[in-house]
């Protein structure tokens, strides 16, 4: 029986993006079956502009050089890892409509949908998070 990890992402900053990402390649390199739902803020983390420019808290601009020295992959980089290694991702369509956000504004291969979408793959995880 494959293992299951539900994940909500809904802050989108630089921080969030990793825990987020690197909690579902993770994850998903373990064979576990791993769905993201991306709401309010977490939007951002699949966006295709804002992904490219998140935000690191006040205070913590340094981190973004040791990132770079460490050779951590980039975001857009883990979004495709994360997709290739079958990371299903799920764009909030409640959010998308406050926001006036189209699904062509996001990176390809998302899938939109509402909390019911996002609950029917989590009533059966084994993992829940919240980013």
């Amino acid at each position: 029986m494959t293992t299951r990890t539900a994940i909500i992402a809904a802050n989108g900053g630089l921080f969030d993006a990793y825990k987020v990402f690197n909690i579902a390649t993770a994850a998903a390199a373990s064979e576990h079956e791993v769905a993201v739902f991306f709401t309010f803020e977490g939007l951002n983390l699949i966006h295709k502009e804002a992904s490219q420019q998140l935000p690191l808290p006040e205070g913590k601009e340094h981190f973004a050089e040791g990132f770079k020295n460490a050779n951590v992959p980039a975001i857009p980089e883990l979004i495709a890892m994360s997709q290739e290694l079958g990371v299903k991702f799920i764009a909030c369509q409640m959010t998308m409509d406050v926001m006036g956000l189209e699904k062509e504004a996001f990176v390809d291969g998302i899938d939109v949908g509402g909390a019911v979408t996002f609950l029917e793959f989590a009533k059966n995880a084994d993992v829940s998070l919240t980013f």
